[in-house]
């Protein structure tokens, strides 16, 4: 089973600076002269890692690493204004510019699956090839899934827990009820609900608990940035129309991909990577049996470090 390439350092980084509040934190790994690979990171709001270097030959790649409008190493943190999925797709688009690359493989996530889709549709010609994981298609279904009924009773304790700043009279409406907290005037009750928020997703994230995975959802600076950058996203429909990925498809379908989704993923079922593939001829659907969500558990690492191994070989020749 394969496993993360060694921890690298960056060779350059960047601030971009890409309108009048915001600046972006961008990295470059690996080889200068390599195949250009941008990592679309997930929430919205959650920002890159030291390990999102890891999963490509950094002898035969040019990895590239941003952090989202808002979050991780970006400025100013958790800051909504001007932050919306075609800004962010714009944002993409400087950072190629920027660096010069011609066209490049996108890597994507959880909310960088959607992203990645995004961009891609709005700038095909940009993109040689696509590995996403843990599909979301930011469908109402989606977001009923996640924050109404169907996680919840797969996972009963922790809903409790999520729930239990809410009054009941609430409960109908929690992305609503929780967007009044987290945007309200007591720092202390902000900053309950934002941990809140964010333990709900990292307690669900693996087929096995994984400590060290919900230590890192309850650090108070991505409990905070994940939390209020994805309620804002979520309460707008990730600011796209409804069926608007599956739809335009037909925009990419001569881009390859590889779509990797665990089975027992609780915060992206695997209807949303199947629903992809359906209307992605040229995407190879692999589904790992003994996984959830997270990118760290096992199966998921193995699966993605082989389909970057595998585009680096076919990007080559």
């Amino acid at each position: 089973m394969r496993t993360l390439y060694p921890a690298i350092k960056p060779y350059a980084t960047h601030h971009l600076q890409v309108d009048d509040i915001h600046e972006l934190y961008i990295e470059e790994c690996g080889s200068q002269d390599g195949i250009p690979v941008l990592f679309v990171h997930g929430g919205p709001g959650a920002g890159c890692t030291d390990k999102s270097r890891c999963f490509f030959d950094p002898e035969k790649y040019r990895i590239i690493l941003f952090d989202q409008r808002g979050c991780g190493q970006s400025k100013p943190h958790a800051e909504l204004k001007q932050n919306e999925t075609s800004l962010l797709i714009e944002d993409i688009e400087k950072i190629r510019e920027m660096l010069s690359i011609e066209q490049w493989l996108l890597f994507g996530g959880s909310w960088g699956s959607t992203l990645s889709l995004l961009y891609a549709q709005a700038h095909p010609k940009r993109v040689s090839g696509l590995i996403l994981r843990g599909v979301f298609l930011s469908r109402q279904q989606d977001f009923d899934w996640l924050y109404k009924e169907g996680a919840s009773r797969m996972f009963p304790d922790h809903w409790a827990h999520f729930l239990e700043l809410i009054p009941e009279a609430e409960q109908g409406d929690l992305l609503e009820a929780y967007y009044q907290r987290l945007f309200g005037d007591d720092e202390l009750a902000r900053m309950n609900a934002a941990k809140h928020w964010s333990l709900w997703e990292g307690n669900i994230a693996t087929l096995r608990p994984n400590h060290e995975l919900v230590d890192h959802f309850s650090e108070p600076h991505l409990a905070l940035s994940l939390s209020r950058i994805e309620c804002h996203y979520f309460r707008n429909h990730s600011f796209i129309d409804a069926g608007q990925i599956l739809e335009n498809m037909g925009l990419i379908a001569s881009i390859p991909g590889v779509i990797i989704h665990g089975r027992y993923d609780m915060i992206c079922p695997l209807d949303n990577a199947q629903a992809l593939a359906d209307h992605w001829p040229k995407a190879d659907l692999q589904i790992v049996r003994d996984a959830g969500h997270a990118s760290c558990e096992p199966g998921i690492t193995d699966a993605l470090v082989r389909a970057t191994d595998d585009f680096a070989r076919r990007l080559s020749s």
